[in-house]
């Protein structure tokens, strides 16, 4: 890939990752099960605070198929900063992305607080498919979590 190439890869990846945030905030679940490959991998063990051993998610329907009900009743807001991407060859990049996020909760959510404010790190792999680049693994790392 010339340069022209490698920017226009990036910038594409940059796009991927703020319909991620998007989807995921709307509840649009159609919208980010496109942005995963169909086997993504997901590691959010160190999402939480203590850290959840169990929470290690193989495919993009599992995924979403776990996270759609706990989200049902808690309003979200995403945030990715200072996007590090490499392009690894024209089909595959690596990146790491500056996340916050503010979780508010309805009554009845299955979690154990009523607020969460967030802060980390996405930890991915992109794999460039038919219809573009999608996100094929994820794994968030925390390094505050403030709740109440």
């Amino acid at each position: 890939m010339d340069a022209i190439e490698q920017l226009l890869a990036i910038e594409q990846i940059k796009a991927l990752k703020a319909r991620y945030f998007r989807c995921m905030d709307t509840k649009d679940w159609a919208g980010l099960e496109a942005v995963f490959t169909a086997d993504l991998h997901a590691d959010f063990r160190e999402g939480t605070d203590p850290p959840n051993p169990q929470a290690v998610i193989e495919g993009a329907k599992p995924y979403l198929e776990m996270l759609s009900p706990i989200l049902a009743d808690i309003t979200t807001v995403h945030h990715g900063h200072m996007p590090e991407i490499a392009i690894t060859s024209p089909t595959t990049a690596t990146g790491i992305w500056a996340m916050e996020d503010k979780l508010w909760v309805k009554p009845g959510a299955p979690v154990p607080y009523s607020f969460l404010h967030g802060y980390g790190h996405y930890h991915e792999t992109y794999r460039k498919e038919a219809d573009g680049w999608k996100i094929a693994t994820v794994r968030l790392t925390r390094l505050r979590i403030d709740v109440a």
